[in-house]
Protein backbone atom coordinates (compact mmCIF):
# COMPACT_ATOMS: atom_id res chain seq x y z
CA UNK A 1 0.00 0.00 0.00
CA UNK A 2 0.99 3.60 -0.90
CA UNK A 3 0.01 6.22 1.72
CA UNK A 4 -0.40 10.00 1.60
CA UNK A 5 -0.51 11.41 4.40
CA UNK A 6 -2.21 15.96 3.48
CA UNK A 7 -1.73 18.26 6.33
CA UNK A 8 -3.91 21.35 4.51
CA UNK A 9 -2.97 24.74 4.12
CA UNK A 10 -3.95 27.01 6.86
CA UNK A 11 -5.32 31.09 5.95
CA UNK A 12 -3.47 33.46 6.19
CA UNK A 13 -4.42 34.23 10.24
CA UNK A 14 -3.09 35.82 14.11
CA UNK A 15 -0.83 32.33 14.53
CA UNK A 16 0.09 31.39 10.58
CA UNK A 17 2.78 33.77 11.30
CA UNK A 18 2.83 33.66 7.48
CA UNK A 19 4.26 37.30 7.03
CA UNK A 20 7.16 37.01 9.51
CA UNK A 21 8.11 33.98 8.16
CA UNK A 22 9.89 35.03 5.08
CA UNK A 23 12.23 36.95 7.15
CA UNK A 24 13.88 33.41 8.19
CA UNK A 25 13.37 31.69 5.26
CA UNK A 26 11.31 29.37 6.98
CA UNK A 27 7.67 28.24 5.14
CA UNK A 28 5.35 26.81 7.72
CA UNK A 29 5.22 27.67 11.38
CA UNK A 30 4.79 24.15 13.20
CA UNK A 31 4.90 20.92 12.30
CA UNK A 32 1.71 18.62 11.50
CA UNK A 33 2.05 16.31 14.77
CA UNK A 34 -0.75 14.81 14.11
CA UNK A 35 0.14 13.06 10.89
CA UNK A 36 3.78 12.38 12.17
CA UNK A 37 2.44 10.62 15.43
CA UNK A 38 -0.31 8.03 13.42
CA UNK A 39 2.16 7.53 10.42
CA UNK A 40 3.84 4.79 13.12
CA UNK A 41 0.60 3.09 13.70
CA UNK A 42 -0.29 1.93 9.84
CA UNK A 43 1.26 -1.32 9.15
CA UNK A 44 5.19 -0.93 8.22
CA UNK A 45 4.88 -2.41 4.88
CA UNK A 46 2.68 0.25 4.05
CA UNK A 47 4.87 3.05 2.48
CA UNK A 48 3.90 6.63 3.35
CA UNK A 49 4.70 10.24 1.94
CA UNK A 50 3.75 13.18 4.21
CA UNK A 51 2.73 16.83 2.21
CA UNK A 52 2.43 19.55 4.01
CA UNK A 53 0.23 22.03 2.17
CA UNK A 54 1.86 24.71 4.32
CA UNK A 55 5.89 23.98 3.12
CA UNK A 56 5.14 22.42 -0.48
CA UNK A 57 2.27 22.45 -3.46
CA UNK A 58 0.21 19.08 -3.40
CA UNK A 59 0.73 18.34 -7.57
CA UNK A 60 -1.94 15.11 -9.40
CA UNK A 61 1.13 13.10 -9.38
CA UNK A 62 1.13 12.83 -5.45
CA UNK A 63 -2.58 11.58 -5.79
CA UNK A 64 -1.67 9.50 -8.69
CA UNK A 65 1.26 7.71 -6.65
CA UNK A 66 -1.07 6.74 -3.40
CA UNK A 67 -3.71 4.18 -3.12
CA UNK A 68 -5.21 5.96 0.03
CA UNK A 69 -5.18 9.57 0.66
CA UNK A 70 -5.55 10.06 4.16
CA UNK A 71 -6.08 13.65 5.35
CA UNK A 72 -5.83 15.05 8.78
CA UNK A 73 -7.36 18.81 9.82
CA UNK A 74 -8.54 21.31 12.30
CA UNK A 75 -11.41 23.25 11.58
CA UNK A 76 -9.28 26.65 10.34
CA UNK A 77 -8.04 24.26 7.81
CA UNK A 78 -11.50 23.51 6.10
CA UNK A 79 -11.09 25.65 2.86
CA UNK A 80 -7.78 23.98 2.19
CA UNK A 81 -9.53 20.48 3.41
CA UNK A 82 -12.10 20.84 1.24
CA UNK A 83 -10.01 21.49 -1.72
CA UNK A 84 -7.67 18.14 -1.35
CA UNK A 85 -10.94 16.29 -1.00
CA UNK A 86 -12.02 17.73 -4.60
CA UNK A 87 -8.51 16.68 -6.52
CA UNK A 88 -8.38 13.53 -4.68
CA UNK A 89 -11.92 12.71 -5.81
CA UNK A 90 -12.04 13.61 -9.39
CA UNK A 91 -8.53 11.72 -9.62
CA UNK A 92 -10.44 8.38 -7.94
CA UNK A 93 -8.67 7.87 -4.83
CA UNK A 94 -10.36 7.10 -1.80
CA UNK A 95 -9.73 9.13 1.46
CA UNK A 96 -9.41 8.56 5.18
CA UNK A 97 -9.80 11.30 7.28
CA UNK A 98 -9.95 11.72 10.75
CA UNK A 99 -8.72 15.14 13.20
CA UNK A 100 -10.59 17.70 15.42
CA UNK A 101 -12.35 19.10 12.06
CA UNK A 102 -13.83 15.30 11.15
CA UNK A 103 -14.46 14.79 14.57
CA UNK A 104 -16.46 17.55 14.97
CA UNK A 105 -18.04 17.75 11.70
CA UNK A 106 -18.12 14.50 10.03
CA UNK A 107 -21.71 14.71 9.06
CA UNK A 108 -20.40 17.38 6.37
CA UNK A 109 -18.21 15.06 4.35
CA UNK A 110 -20.88 12.50 2.79
CA UNK A 111 -18.42 12.08 0.19
CA UNK A 112 -15.44 10.88 2.19
CA UNK A 113 -14.55 6.92 2.35
CA UNK A 114 -13.92 6.18 5.92
CA UNK A 115 -14.10 8.40 8.57
CA UNK A 116 -11.64 7.91 11.36
CA UNK A 117 -12.37 9.77 14.21
CA UNK A 118 -11.46 10.93 18.32
CA UNK A 119 -8.39 9.47 19.27
CA UNK A 120 -6.28 7.34 16.67
CA UNK A 121 -4.44 5.23 18.94
CA UNK A 122 -8.04 3.58 19.67
CA UNK A 123 -9.92 3.69 16.04
CA UNK A 124 -6.94 4.09 13.81
CA UNK A 125 -6.11 0.38 14.80
CA UNK A 126 -9.90 -0.40 14.52
CA UNK A 127 -9.83 0.66 10.82
CA UNK A 128 -6.57 -1.26 9.50
CA UNK A 129 -7.77 -4.75 11.02
CA UNK A 130 -11.38 -4.23 9.00
CA UNK A 131 -9.69 -2.77 6.09
CA UNK A 132 -6.73 -5.83 5.98
CA UNK A 133 -9.97 -8.36 6.31
CA UNK A 134 -11.65 -6.51 3.37
CA UNK A 135 -14.61 -5.13 5.20
CA UNK A 136 -14.18 -1.55 6.38
CA UNK A 137 -16.45 0.77 7.95
CA UNK A 138 -17.00 4.10 6.51
CA UNK A 139 -17.07 5.25 10.36
CA UNK A 140 -14.88 4.71 13.78
CA UNK A 141 -15.17 6.33 16.66
CA UNK A 142 -15.15 6.25 20.42
CA UNK A 143 -16.20 7.19 23.44
CA UNK A 144 -13.43 6.40 24.99
CA UNK A 145 -9.98 7.97 25.62
CA UNK A 146 -6.46 6.42 24.87
CA UNK A 147 -3.99 5.35 27.09
CA UNK A 148 -0.88 7.58 25.88
CA UNK A 149 1.60 6.11 27.52
CA UNK A 150 1.16 3.42 24.29
CA UNK A 151 1.09 6.27 22.04
CA UNK A 152 3.76 5.97 19.47
CA UNK A 153 6.96 7.81 18.64
CA UNK A 154 6.40 10.60 16.15
CA UNK A 155 8.29 9.69 13.07
CA UNK A 156 10.06 13.27 12.03
CA UNK A 157 12.06 11.45 9.04
CA UNK A 158 8.44 12.48 7.23
CA UNK A 159 9.01 15.69 7.47
CA UNK A 160 11.42 18.54 5.71
CA UNK A 161 12.08 19.84 8.87
CA UNK A 162 14.42 22.83 8.30
CA UNK A 163 10.97 24.68 6.74
CA UNK A 164 9.66 24.74 10.03
CA UNK A 165 9.99 27.31 12.52
CA UNK A 166 9.23 25.25 15.66
CA UNK A 167 8.85 22.08 16.22
CA UNK A 168 6.34 19.78 18.23
CA UNK A 169 5.58 17.74 21.20
CA UNK A 170 2.57 16.51 23.14
CA UNK A 171 2.85 15.01 26.97
CA UNK A 172 -0.60 15.41 28.61
CA UNK A 173 -4.61 15.32 26.64
CA UNK A 174 -6.99 16.49 28.67
CA UNK A 175 -7.56 19.89 31.01
CA UNK A 176 -9.08 19.37 34.65
CA UNK A 177 -11.18 22.67 33.79
CA UNK A 178 -14.17 23.03 31.77
CA UNK A 179 -14.76 26.65 29.76
CA UNK A 180 -18.26 26.74 28.23
CA UNK A 181 -16.49 28.08 25.19
CA UNK A 182 -13.72 25.30 25.06
CA UNK A 183 -14.24 21.85 23.22
CA UNK A 184 -11.00 20.00 24.77
CA UNK A 185 -12.38 18.74 27.50
CA UNK A 186 -15.50 17.18 25.14
CA UNK A 187 -12.77 16.00 22.62
CA UNK A 188 -9.71 14.87 25.44
CA UNK A 189 -11.73 14.54 28.39
CA UNK A 190 -11.01 16.26 31.91
CA UNK A 191 -9.06 13.90 33.31
CA UNK A 192 -5.37 14.98 32.29
CA UNK A 193 -3.13 11.94 30.66
CA UNK A 194 0.05 12.07 29.99
CA UNK A 195 3.00 10.52 28.64
CA UNK A 196 6.21 9.36 30.82
CA UNK A 197 9.40 10.93 31.08
CA UNK A 198 10.79 7.99 29.02
CA UNK A 199 8.82 8.89 25.80
CA UNK A 200 9.25 12.50 26.34
CA UNK A 201 13.24 12.17 26.33
CA UNK A 202 12.93 9.50 23.43
CA UNK A 203 11.14 12.13 21.27
CA UNK A 204 13.96 14.63 22.59
CA UNK A 205 16.40 12.55 21.60
CA UNK A 206 14.80 11.82 17.95
CA UNK A 207 14.83 15.68 17.51
CA UNK A 208 18.29 15.59 18.59
CA UNK A 209 19.13 13.22 16.02
CA UNK A 210 17.44 14.92 13.04
CA UNK A 211 19.66 17.72 13.82
CA UNK A 212 16.84 20.15 15.17
CA UNK A 213 17.68 23.35 17.04
CA UNK A 214 15.69 25.88 18.88
CA UNK A 215 12.45 26.33 19.56
CA UNK A 216 10.00 23.60 20.83
CA UNK A 217 6.25 23.51 21.65
CA UNK A 218 4.58 21.34 23.83
CA UNK A 219 1.21 21.08 22.06
CA UNK A 220 -0.70 19.91 25.48
CA UNK A 221 -3.75 22.37 26.30
CA UNK A 222 -3.09 22.95 29.92
CA UNK A 223 0.80 21.88 30.54
CA UNK A 224 0.39 22.46 34.35
CA UNK A 225 -2.99 20.04 34.18
CA UNK A 226 -1.07 17.41 36.66
CA UNK A 227 1.38 19.45 38.39
CA UNK A 228 2.91 16.51 40.76
CA UNK A 229 3.87 14.75 37.88
CA UNK A 230 5.98 17.41 36.03
CA UNK A 231 7.35 18.81 39.13
CA UNK A 232 8.08 15.23 40.61
CA UNK A 233 9.19 13.31 36.96
CA UNK A 234 8.92 15.58 34.30
CA UNK A 235 11.03 18.65 34.31
CA UNK A 236 13.77 16.76 36.83
CA UNK A 237 14.69 14.54 33.70
CA UNK A 238 13.94 17.55 31.06
CA UNK A 239 16.42 19.79 32.64
CA UNK A 240 19.18 16.43 33.22
CA UNK A 241 18.67 16.19 29.81
CA UNK A 242 18.97 19.57 28.83
CA UNK A 243 22.00 19.89 30.48
CA UNK A 244 23.90 16.28 29.08
CA UNK A 245 23.15 18.21 25.71
CA UNK A 246 24.42 21.31 25.76
CA UNK A 247 20.81 22.54 26.18
CA UNK A 248 19.79 22.59 22.67
CA UNK A 249 16.35 23.64 22.71
CA UNK A 250 13.90 26.12 24.48
CA UNK A 251 10.43 25.13 25.14
CA UNK A 252 7.19 27.20 24.23
CA UNK A 253 3.85 25.52 26.05
CA UNK A 254 0.08 26.43 27.27
CA UNK A 255 -1.17 26.84 30.93
CA UNK A 256 -3.79 27.92 32.78
CA UNK A 257 -3.39 31.49 34.67
CA UNK A 258 -2.73 29.80 38.23
CA UNK A 259 0.91 29.00 36.86
CA UNK A 260 1.37 31.81 38.94
CA UNK A 261 0.46 30.49 42.12
CA UNK A 262 3.31 27.56 42.01
CA UNK A 263 6.80 29.26 42.07
CA UNK A 264 8.77 26.24 42.63
CA UNK A 265 6.85 25.22 39.52
CA UNK A 266 7.58 28.43 37.29
CA UNK A 267 11.31 28.04 38.86
CA UNK A 268 11.65 24.71 37.36
CA UNK A 269 10.34 25.39 33.89
CA UNK A 270 12.74 28.32 33.75
CA UNK A 271 15.59 25.88 34.35
CA UNK A 272 14.13 22.83 32.34
CA UNK A 273 14.26 25.86 28.92
CA UNK A 274 10.83 27.02 29.24
CA UNK A 275 10.85 31.00 27.88
CA UNK A 276 7.04 31.13 26.54
CA UNK A 277 3.62 30.05 27.79
CA UNK A 278 0.11 31.02 25.86
CA UNK A 279 -2.27 31.85 28.88
CA UNK A 280 -5.92 32.24 28.14
CA UNK A 281 -6.90 35.47 29.90
CA UNK A 282 -9.94 36.47 27.77
CA UNK A 283 -11.57 39.11 29.83
CA UNK A 284 -11.26 41.29 32.89
CA UNK A 285 -15.05 41.36 33.29
CA UNK A 286 -15.77 39.19 36.25
CA UNK A 287 -19.10 38.16 34.94
CA UNK A 288 -18.30 36.88 31.81
CA UNK A 289 -15.45 34.94 33.63
CA UNK A 290 -18.25 33.29 35.39
CA UNK A 291 -20.46 33.09 32.32
CA UNK A 292 -18.48 31.04 30.82
CA UNK A 293 -16.81 28.95 33.56
CA UNK A 294 -13.56 30.47 33.80
CA UNK A 295 -13.68 30.47 37.56
CA UNK A 296 -9.74 29.44 37.96
CA UNK A 297 -9.23 33.29 36.18
CA UNK A 298 -12.02 34.46 38.95
CA UNK A 299 -11.19 36.47 42.09
CA UNK A 300 -7.28 37.24 40.99
CA UNK A 301 -5.46 40.14 39.81
CA UNK A 302 -4.86 38.59 36.57
CA UNK A 303 -2.45 41.68 35.22
CA UNK A 304 -0.46 40.70 38.86
CA UNK A 305 -0.22 37.10 37.34
CA UNK A 306 1.07 37.63 34.58
CA UNK A 307 3.86 39.89 36.20
CA UNK A 308 4.83 37.01 38.16
CA UNK A 309 4.85 35.06 35.10
CA UNK A 310 7.33 36.78 33.31
CA UNK A 311 9.15 38.02 35.88
CA UNK A 312 10.07 34.27 36.39
CA UNK A 313 11.92 34.50 33.14
CA UNK A 314 8.82 33.00 30.88
CA UNK A 315 7.14 35.79 28.37
CA UNK A 316 3.47 35.39 28.12
CA UNK A 317 1.07 35.65 25.32
CA UNK A 318 -2.19 35.69 25.58
CA UNK A 319 -5.97 35.29 24.33
CA UNK A 320 -8.68 37.67 24.98
CA UNK A 321 -11.88 37.21 24.16
CA UNK A 322 -15.17 39.62 23.46
CA UNK A 323 -18.74 38.92 22.59
CA UNK A 324 -19.71 37.52 26.13
CA UNK A 325 -23.56 37.66 26.95
CA UNK A 326 -22.18 40.09 29.77
CA UNK A 327 -20.10 42.20 27.80
CA UNK A 328 -20.58 45.68 29.21
CA UNK A 329 -20.12 48.55 26.87
CA UNK A 330 -16.98 49.74 27.89
CA UNK A 331 -15.07 46.39 27.30
CA UNK A 332 -13.51 47.37 24.68
CA UNK A 333 -11.23 50.04 25.95
CA UNK A 334 -10.78 47.77 29.57
CA UNK A 335 -9.48 45.21 27.10
CA UNK A 336 -7.03 47.60 25.33
CA UNK A 337 -6.09 49.12 28.88
CA UNK A 338 -4.87 45.80 30.65
CA UNK A 339 -3.41 44.57 27.17
CA UNK A 340 -0.93 47.65 27.23
CA UNK A 341 -0.82 47.77 31.22
CA UNK A 342 0.51 43.78 30.87
CA UNK A 343 3.13 44.27 28.31
CA UNK A 344 1.53 41.12 26.76
CA UNK A 345 3.30 41.45 23.33
CA UNK A 346 1.59 39.00 21.65
CA UNK A 347 -2.16 39.68 22.74
CA UNK A 348 -4.72 37.51 20.72
CA UNK A 349 -8.21 39.11 20.57
CA UNK A 350 -11.06 37.11 19.13
CA UNK A 351 -14.09 37.43 18.42
CA UNK A 352 -16.36 34.52 20.97
CA UNK A 353 -17.33 31.76 18.65
CA UNK A 354 -18.94 28.16 19.69
CA UNK A 355 -17.76 25.03 18.59
CA UNK A 356 -19.94 22.35 17.94
CA UNK A 357 -18.87 20.16 20.88
CA UNK A 358 -18.27 22.88 23.60
CA UNK A 359 -21.00 23.58 25.76
CA UNK A 360 -21.55 26.97 24.72
CA UNK A 361 -22.88 25.47 21.22
CA UNK A 362 -25.13 23.60 23.01
CA UNK A 363 -26.77 26.40 24.79
CA UNK A 364 -26.82 28.74 22.34
CA UNK A 365 -28.58 26.13 20.02
CA UNK A 366 -31.05 25.60 22.59
CA UNK A 367 -31.61 28.89 22.70
CA UNK A 368 -32.28 29.24 18.90
CA UNK A 369 -29.33 31.56 18.44
CA UNK A 370 -26.61 29.21 16.47
CA UNK A 371 -26.67 30.72 12.89
CA UNK A 372 -23.41 29.55 10.77
CA UNK A 373 -20.84 27.37 11.21
CA UNK A 374 -17.59 27.26 13.42
CA UNK A 375 -14.47 28.72 11.02
CA UNK A 376 -12.13 27.84 13.80
CA UNK A 377 -10.78 31.50 13.36
CA UNK A 378 -11.68 33.84 15.51
CA UNK A 379 -9.70 36.88 14.28
CA UNK A 380 -11.50 37.36 10.80
CA UNK A 381 -14.62 39.15 12.62
CA UNK A 382 -16.71 35.92 11.90
CA UNK A 383 -19.08 34.47 14.50
CA UNK A 384 -21.39 31.57 14.64
CA UNK A 385 -24.70 32.59 16.71
CA UNK A 386 -26.44 36.44 17.66
CA UNK A 387 -25.02 37.69 20.42
CA UNK A 388 -26.36 39.88 23.04
CA UNK A 389 -24.73 43.02 21.95
CA UNK A 390 -25.52 44.40 18.80
CA UNK A 391 -23.36 42.57 16.48
CA UNK A 392 -22.79 45.93 14.26
CA UNK A 393 -21.56 47.31 17.76
CA UNK A 394 -19.58 44.04 18.55
CA UNK A 395 -17.60 44.28 15.59
CA UNK A 396 -17.18 47.92 15.49
CA UNK A 397 -15.69 47.41 19.42
CA UNK A 398 -13.80 44.41 18.06
CA UNK A 399 -11.61 47.10 15.40
CA UNK A 400 -11.08 49.55 18.21
CA UNK A 401 -9.03 46.89 19.92
CA UNK A 402 -7.28 46.03 17.20
CA UNK A 403 -6.82 49.43 15.82
CA UNK A 404 -5.13 50.29 19.27
CA UNK A 405 -3.08 47.87 20.19
CA UNK A 406 -1.49 46.96 16.97
CA UNK A 407 -0.92 50.71 16.04
CA UNK A 408 2.74 51.43 15.73
CA UNK A 409 3.02 53.48 19.02
CA UNK A 410 0.90 51.52 21.14
CA UNK A 411 2.28 48.24 20.13
CA UNK A 412 5.84 49.77 20.51
CA UNK A 413 5.03 50.73 24.00
CA UNK A 414 3.75 47.34 24.76
CA UNK A 415 7.27 46.25 23.92
CA UNK A 416 9.08 48.60 25.67
CA UNK A 417 7.15 47.38 28.84
CA UNK A 418 7.93 43.96 28.40
CA UNK A 419 11.73 44.25 27.99
CA UNK A 420 12.04 46.90 30.80
CA UNK A 421 10.88 43.84 33.11
CA UNK A 422 11.69 41.03 31.29
CA UNK A 423 15.00 39.34 31.67
CA UNK A 424 15.52 36.69 29.35
CA UNK A 425 17.29 33.53 30.90
CA UNK A 426 19.02 32.63 27.97
CA UNK A 427 20.16 33.86 24.86
CA UNK A 428 19.62 32.02 22.21
CA UNK A 429 23.08 31.85 20.01
CA UNK A 430 22.88 33.76 16.40
CA UNK A 431 22.23 31.71 12.94
CA UNK A 432 22.46 32.75 9.88
CA UNK A 433 18.85 32.91 9.45
CA UNK A 434 18.44 35.26 12.27
CA UNK A 435 21.18 37.17 11.25
CA UNK A 436 19.60 37.56 7.66
CA UNK A 437 16.28 38.06 8.98
CA UNK A 438 18.10 40.96 10.91
CA UNK A 439 19.50 42.49 7.74
CA UNK A 440 15.68 42.26 6.13
CA UNK A 441 14.26 44.02 9.06
CA UNK A 442 16.56 46.57 8.65
CA UNK A 443 15.84 47.71 5.13
CA UNK A 444 12.26 46.48 5.16
CA UNK A 445 10.95 47.68 8.31
CA UNK A 446 13.19 50.48 9.18
CA UNK A 447 13.20 52.23 5.68
CA UNK A 448 10.23 51.52 3.78
CA UNK A 449 7.54 50.86 5.97
CA UNK A 450 5.57 53.93 8.61
CA UNK A 451 6.24 52.61 11.37
CA UNK A 452 10.18 52.41 10.92
CA UNK A 453 10.69 55.51 13.85
CA UNK A 454 9.16 52.97 16.23
CA UNK A 455 11.07 50.04 14.76
CA UNK A 456 14.71 52.17 15.22
CA UNK A 457 13.27 53.38 18.75
CA UNK A 458 13.10 49.56 20.08
CA UNK A 459 16.39 48.84 17.94
CA UNK A 460 18.69 51.55 20.12
CA UNK A 461 16.60 51.13 23.16
CA UNK A 462 17.78 47.54 23.17
CA UNK A 463 21.42 47.86 22.24
CA UNK A 464 22.13 50.96 24.78
CA UNK A 465 20.07 49.88 27.76
CA UNK A 466 19.85 46.28 27.86
CA UNK A 467 21.63 44.62 25.20
CA UNK A 468 20.77 40.91 26.02
CA UNK A 469 17.09 41.89 24.60
CA UNK A 470 18.24 42.85 21.59
CA UNK A 471 17.23 39.71 19.50
CA UNK A 472 13.98 39.83 21.40
CA UNK A 473 13.03 43.57 20.26
CA UNK A 474 14.10 42.39 16.46
CA UNK A 475 11.28 39.25 16.37
CA UNK A 476 9.03 41.48 18.18
CA UNK A 477 9.43 44.25 15.39
CA UNK A 478 8.48 41.02 12.95
CA UNK A 479 5.88 40.09 14.81
CA UNK A 480 4.02 43.24 14.92
CA UNK A 481 4.42 43.65 11.32
CA UNK A 482 2.46 40.47 10.62
CA UNK A 483 -0.05 41.14 13.08
CA UNK A 484 -0.92 44.37 11.16
CA UNK A 485 -0.54 42.81 8.10
CA UNK A 486 -3.04 40.59 9.09
CA UNK A 487 -5.42 42.82 11.03
CA UNK A 488 -5.17 45.05 7.84
CA UNK A 489 -6.81 42.62 5.98
CA UNK A 490 -9.87 42.00 8.15
CA UNK A 491 -10.57 45.30 9.35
Amino acid sequence: MNILLLYPRYPDTYWSFRHALKFISKKASNVPLGLITIAPLLPGSWKKRLIDLNVTRLMDEDIKWADYVFISAMSIQLASAREIIAQCIELGKKIVAGGPLFTEEYDQFPEIDHLVLNEAEITLPMFIKDFENGNPERIYRTDKFADITESPLPDYSLLESGAYVTAGIQYSRGCPFDCEFCDITALFGRKVRTKTPLQIIAELDQLLQIGWRGSVFFVDDNFIGHKNKLKNELLPAIINWMELNGNPFYFITESSINLADDHDLMEMMVKAGFQKVFVGIETPETTCLMECNKMHNNNRDLLQCVNIIQRKGMEVFAGFIVGFDNDPPDIFQRQIDFIQKSGIITAMVGLLNAPRFSKLYRRLNTEGRIVDQFTGDNTDCSINFIPAMGKDELIKGYHKIIRNIYSGKAYYERVLTFLKHYNPPSVQPWSFNKFMALIKSMVYLGIFKKNRIYYWKIFFWSIFNKPKTFPLAVTYSIYGYHFRRVFRDVI
